[in-house]
């Protein structure tokens, strides 16, 4: 009896193509090839590790800043950030079930505000937290449970399985660690010079409130923020960096660490050039 193989040195013949297919398909740039970022713009570290693209942690740090303003503790934001994981992927949807939009898939006909509202992120986070605030005895459940009392989900399990991707997401952007949030962000920046520093002042105070009254622009180009802490300081540095694509930040130093937009990490400063432990400074693009 004959068995026929399969065609097994076809099928990889024709992955081999597909792949250079998509190295020669990419952008090209002043003549010269550009290639894609590969894997996720950003990895979050504490006690765990979390990759998300630049527009997720954006309204990561959004979420978590608007719960901070608001002095909800951190459980808070660890139930925020797992319902906005469920409800979207940490993604400002303009369209969902029905007339839900937004980070939290709220919806305009139960009340939670106008669409265009509700897809201001600040607006959709401090909805959501005042009706968190609402729930009775919402500090001592599960995160589902919790999130569910605000939802109202045809899913009320589903928020548990975001638990620990949120844990570290809280950790880091309440501060809690050092130098937790390294994204790369590369090709042309989004802003440059004044523009970017206006954009970055305003997005901080839109963020963190009226209470954030210390940010003074530099002579570079960017803004230093006075803190009180070193927790308060990794608050702000990682919220700049979560924030730096769409800002045009370049560089963001803090204590004795550095980070650099291109490359991504949080590196020492050597040279005696750190930023001390009561000042947070970012450089935009020139």
């Amino acid at each position: 009896m004959c068995v026929r193989r399969k065609p097994v040195v076809v099928v990889v013949l024709l992955a081999l193509l597909g792949a250079l297919g998509v190295v020669v398909a990419v952008n090209s740039v002043g003549g010269k090839i550009k290639l894609p970022q590969l894997g996720p713009e950003c990895i979050v570290r504490a006690d765990g590790e979390v990759a998300l693209d630049l527009v997720q942690m954006a309204n990561a740090a959004t979420i978590t800043a608007v719960g901070l303003r608001r002095k909800m503790p951190e459980r808070a934001i660890i139930i925020a950030l797992a319902t906005a994981f469920q409800e979207s992927k940490l993604e400002n949807l303009d369209t969902g079930d029905r007339d839900s939009v937004g980070l939290f898939q709220q919806r305009p006909s139960q009340g939670w505000g106008t669409p265009e509202k509700i897809q201001d992120p600040r607006y959709a986070a401090g909805k959501f937290y005042s009706a968190l605030k609402k729930v009775k005895g919402w500090q001592k459940m599960r995160v589902t449970d919790a999130a569910q009392k605000v939802q109202r989900s045809a899913y009320p399990n589903a928020y548990e399985k975001w638990a620990d991707e949120s844990t570290v997401l809280a950790t880091a952007l309440t501060g809690r660690a050092t130098g937790a949030v390294e994204c790369t962000v590369s090709g042309e920046p989004a802003l440059r010079g004044a523009t970017a520093a206006a954009a970055l002042a305003e997005g901080m105070r839109l963020d963190w409130g009226k209470g954030l009254n210390t940010i003074e622009a530099t002579q570079s180009g960017g803004l230093t923020v006075a803190v009180k802490d070193v927790n308060a300081g990794w608050r702000y540095a990682h919220w700049l960096v979560s924030h730096a694509s769409s800002t045009g930040v370049e560089r963001v130093r803090f204590a004795d660490r550095e980070w650099n937009a291109p490359d991504g990490k949080w590196q020492p400063v050597t040279g005696g050039k750190g930023a001390g432990n009561d000042t947070v400074i970012a450089e935009v693009f020139s």
